[in-house]
């Protein structure tokens, strides 16, 4: 059984007094259901609903969204079932099969008596369906794939072993060689994995890759069906067109994603709305290009300027040819195709914690940063090294006089913990805690 994030996130929900309906979001996949069913154990009475294999429980309501007209309508059909008030949470699965569901959300709340969990994929698309989305009487969490920290639990390593990886980041402690093989090696391994619940449980239980490129597939063919299902509104053949051309550019040096070359004479205005389906649906990152390395970060960037990331990294491994998979998993050639991969990997680690992904490349391209972040008062260049090299747009970035909003930067690469005076190296494995090491969390 698979330790998540969001399962300290439910029981601080529920012990708060003033709790409000909550909906989780994630593609699919990422272990929400689960997650809810295993919290659920923690009420005396649960109720669970869902859309997609019991759509009879959509009638429930076409009289209204009262609470008690819901129960009576759902006690029709299951009339086993028991609601006891202050005791009962209600989970109405697979939401995007019924959106208007969560009209309701309002109404419980201000009766108070039961608790509700809603969740589903494809939420972002789906919220243009609902009557009304209960604004003001609803908390929304976004669950993702395991990240490292969580994929370090499933191989069964303790909390104060994992942070210890921090406080060599805040100490600028060196790893011992033992730390830093055995870290590295984990890394390597959710790289190609990554944090989808069921792979990483296969991978962890049989200790080898057996199955997991298979499993993988299946995502993928699943997203691809998907864009074929709930596309509406839109051209479902040019959304298909950008989610098969992701890997493509990101072998490309500059990775920028280009619909001219997507087809032949594509523009951009032809496809409004493609992009920002996939990234609704839970199924890409997208970083956008700054006009210019400073703050703020939004509304300084061009939004048809980007670059696309598969959401986990696993998913960007298992898309490419069979000779690239052999490659990786057998000789763990990951400096091949032009540093994508640990270029996808860590869009994935930000998302996760949370941050906005942009990076920057002036129009003569001499002047590069991967991507950047932001502490309370200055700007955060982030650079990834497939190599050990530190790039001459990191130097012009953190000592030109140019740049006032950057004070330091930081690059992940292949190497132990080291500081020059204004930029720090750390290890691939540490960016996981770039957030607690930025705000000084230990």
């Amino acid at each position: 059984m698979l330790k998540r994030k969001i399962d300290d996130f439910l029981i601080s929900w529920k012990n708060n007094p003033d709790r409000m309906p909550l909906i989780i979001k994630g593609a699919r996949q990422v272990g929400k259901t689960f997650s809810v069913e295993l919290f659920a154990k923690t009420y005396k009475n649960f109720i669970e609903i869902n859309f997609v294999s019991d759509p009879v429980f959509k009638s429930v309501f076409s009289n209204g969204y009262s609470p008690e007209q819901i129960i009576r309508e759902i006690t029709l059909i299951r009339p086993d079932w028991k609601f006891v008030p202050y005791e009962t949470l209600i989970f109405f699965d697979e939401i995007q099969a019924f959106p208007d569901c969560t009209t309701c959300l309002k109404f419980f709340k201000l009766d108070g008596k039961y608790d509700v969990i809603c969740s589903g994929y494809l939420l972002g698309i789906s919220y243009n369906q609902i009557t009304s989305i209960s604004v003001g009487f609803k908390t929304e969490y976004e669950m993702y794939s395991l990240d490292f920290e969580e994929f370090l639990w499933a191989k069964g390593y303790k909390q104060n072993q994992i942070y210890e990886i921090l406080t060599s980041m805040k100490e600028l402690k060196l790893f011992s060689l033992n730390e830093y093989n055995v870290w590295l090696e984990n890394f390597r391994e959710y790289m190609v994995v990554g944090g989808m619940p069921k792979i990483v449980n296969l991978f962890v239980s049989q200790k080898n890759y057996s199955g997991v490129l298979n499993e993988q597939k299946e995502i993928l063919n699943a997203y691809n069906e998907d864009i074929v299902k709930y596309a509406y509104g839109l051209d479902k053949g040019k959304i298909r067109n950008i989610y098969r051309h992701i890997s493509m550019f990101l072998g490309k040096d500059n990775k920028r994603y280009q619909i001219s070359k997507v087809s032949s004479g594509a523009r951009n205005r032809e496809y409004i709305g493609t992009v920002e389906w996939l990234k609704d649906a839970g199924i890409i990152n997208v970083c956008y290009c700054l006009s210019i390395p400073e703050l703020p970060l939004k509304g300084n960037y061009n939004p048809l300027n980007y670059k696309i990331y598969y959401k986990d990294t696993g998913l960007l491994v298992a898309s490419l040819d069979d000779e690239a998979q052999q490659d990786l998993r057998q000789n763990k050639n990951f400096n091949t195709y032009k540093g994508a991969i640990y270029e996808n990997i860590m869009a994935d680690i930000l998302a996760k914690q949370g941050y906005d992904l942009f990076y920057y490349r002036n129009e003569k391209s001499t002047l590069e940063m991967d991507f950047f972040v932001r502490d309370f008062n200055s700007l955060i260049p982030i650079e990834v090294k497939a190599n050990d090299s530190v790039s001459l747009s990191l130097r012009k970035l953190v000592e030109k006089n140019t740049y006032s909003d950057i004070k330091f930067g930081i690059k992940f690469c292949n190497k132990n913990i080291g500081y020059s005076g204004n930029f720090y190296t750390f290890p691939y494995f540490c960016a996981f805690m770039l957030k607690k090491y930025l705000i000084g969390e230990f």
